[in-house]
């Protein structure tokens, strides 16, 4: 097994592979169409090509680890993971793919014990990389994917008011009601795992999910925001867990807090 270091900095140079098979096909002058798989998400061909990028990786770099995406996931759901294994969304928010917005992400994360503790995030629009070692502290922005990045970290509450991101394609009335318990200076509608990373890096203060969500969806986004000083939480309060094999790997609620301490409003967990 590679020190954590060589791990994550293996996790990204695969996550940049995968990005440029998506790009590929994202400035294509064939029109990028989607078939609708069995839950009714979409599927592209950029999702097989990042997909089959990064399992070649993967075995490649960390054979010993099992892997658990999207594209493979029941398989994955018949038995559980172990406590050591890797979660993967080779190409999250692919209906902002199909929209063209940018807003989609590439998602690689190590999860042990339950928790997401390294994790990389690339937005190959515009080729921007989010790393995050959790055990280590460290988490860091780079531009065009390049070494050395820009180490991030929350920021404290500000006295303006909060910040919020919320999904673009999924906002439900119970998102509204929550960020209406709050101070909200100011919210933006953004796809894909960029939401975690735009907390990280104290762009953003606050990102609550009450619809559903899977575990390769979030678990990169929660490393990189671990990383940089956040919290994810379920809206009791307790930490959003990973391997939950026997749900199908299927997230409940959460918000994803920044720094400082939540404002105490009903229906806001306490950081």
């Amino acid at each position: 097994m590679q020190d954590r270091p060589a791990l994550l900095e293996g996790l990204a140079r695969i996550a940049r592979e995968a990005g440029e098979r998506v790009m590929a096909i994202y400035t294509g002058a064939a029109p990028v169409g989607a078939t609708t798989k069995a839950d009714g998400t979409p599927l592209t061909a950029a999702d097989l090509a990042a997909e089959a990028a990064i399992a070649a990786g993967l075995t490649a770099l960390c054979p010993e680890l099992p892997v658990v995406s999207e594209e493979s996931a029941e398989r994955a759901a018949a038995r559980p993971p172990g406590p050591r294994f890797l979660l993967v969304d080779p190409l999250d928010g692919t209906r902002e793919f199909l929209g063209r917005t940018g807003e989609f992400t590439v998602n690689i994360a190590l999860v042990e014990e339950g928790r997401p503790t390294l994790g990389v995030v690339l937005a190959p629009v515009p080729a921007r990389l989010w790393l995050g070692d959790v055990l280590a502290g460290r988490a860091e922005r780079r531009e065009g994917g390049a070494a050395p990045g820009r180490p991030i970290r929350v920021r404290p509450v500000p006295a303006a008011g909060l910040v919020a991101v919320a999904s673009r394609s999924h906002r439900d009335a119970e998102t509204d009601a929550f960020l209406a318990r709050l101070p909200i200076a100011a919210c933006r509608s953004i796809g894909s795992a960029l939401k975690f990373c735009l907390v990280a890096e104290g762009e953003a203060d606050v990102y609550p999910r009450f619809g559903p969500t899977m575990e390769w969806d979030t678990a990169a986004g929660h490393a990189v925001l671990a990383a940089a000083g956040g919290r994810v939480v379920t809206p009791d309060g307790a930490e959003l867990r990973y391997g939950k094999y026997a749900a199908g790997f299927r997230n409940g609620p959460f918000i994803a807090w920044g720094g400082g301490a939540a404002p105490a409003v009903q229906g806001a967990p306490t950081m």
